[in-house]
């Protein structure tokens, strides 16, 4: 594969910028990586791991002096970054993303590098979305496998009057993205965040609705955990896979969940206001031949996924 792409500045450093920059390097990629991120400390992680090369002192410029940018901060960070990367950027460079959700990205992608883009603005924004994560975050958890098997979405605008180059760019970015072992899409903004709230979303909010009630609930452990008389204690002796799989993403961030619950509000409370009506139902048919019929629907959709 020709290298039209050999400098690459991710910026924001922490699990998924990170492991983009590990999976580069495990599949190949020669040319360099500069990192920035708001926290210096993850940024001297990731190069630590040989995630990146180097630290950006000005993200500007290092940004100007790349082939292709990749914005790997939270979605509030990334439209940040769109708004002060457009003035700066110039022909042939490629923008591209891994933010969660993609309506309101887009919209601004749109605004500050158009698809018919002219002299003033030739770059162009290529958004994506890797279906992959933990539940811990930063660099220190980076894995250069951690997108492999993964889908990565996209959500691209036609390629109307882009230069040949970011053309080829964009082209080349897809081609590493199907290196670090994913399966590519592509989809409509909107409906990529209406499938996300249901596919993402919704089991991330259920699963920290469900930790933090038993957090409220079981709230008697004393600060060592040990003492096996305690209510909090029992159920995690007691509780298993179910209770772990079922939890296990009440890890999650707030900081990067705040800006999805944010930018694709709708769509989110739509799923979950569907749940608690589906939660409900069974409530009421605990003893009911209906609750046989909702285990019957649940083994189908399993034995189909």
């Amino acid at each position: 594969m020709a290298e039209s792409i050999e400098r690459i500045a991710i910026f924001g450093t922490g699990l998924i910028g990170a492991s983009v920059g590990l999976a580069l390097r495990a599949q190949g990629f020669t040319g360099s990586i500069t990192g920035w991120d708001r926290s210096l400390p993850e940024a001297k992680t990731a190069r630590d791991l040989g995630a990146i090369d180097s630290i950006a002192q000005d993200p500007l410029a290092a940004a100007e002096q790349s082939d292709c940018i990749v914005l790997a901060t939270p979605v509030f960070g990334i439209v940040e970054w769109i708004e002060r990367l457009a003035p700066v950027l110039h022909q042939g460079q490629l923008v591209t993303d891994v933010g969660s959700t993609k309506k309101k990205i887009c919209e601004l992608a749109e605004k500050f590098f158009p698809a018919h883009a002219t002299a003033s603005n030739p770059a162009y924004f290529l958004p994506g979305h890797p279906m992959a994560g933990k539940e811990v975050y930063g660099a220190a958890h980076a894995d250069a496998h951690l997108f492999r098997g993964a889908v990565w979405l996209f959500t691209p605008t036609e390629l109307t009057d882009v230069s040949t180059v970011s053309q080829q760019r964009a082209v080349e970015w897809r081609q590493w993205v199907t290196r670090f072992g994913c399966r590519t899409l592509d989809l409509d903004p909107t409906r990529h965040d209406e499938i996300c709230a249901w596919a993402s979303h919704l089991p991330q909010m259920l699963g920290t609705a469900l930790a933090a009630l038993l957090e409220d609930t079981f709230a008697d452990m004393g600060a060592d955990g040990l003492d096996l008389g305690s209510r909090s204690a029992q159920l995690r002796a007691i509780g298993g896979r179910a209770m772990h799989e079922m939890t296990r993403l009440g890890g999650s961030p707030f900081s990067m969940w705040r800006d999805i619950a944010h930018t694709n509000e709708e769509a989110i409370a739509a799923a979950i206001l569907a749940l608690e009506q589906r939660l409900a139902f069974i409530r009421e048919n605990l003893k009911q031949p209906e609750l046989r019929d909702e285990f019957d629907r649940a083994n189908q959709f399993r034995s189909r996924f």
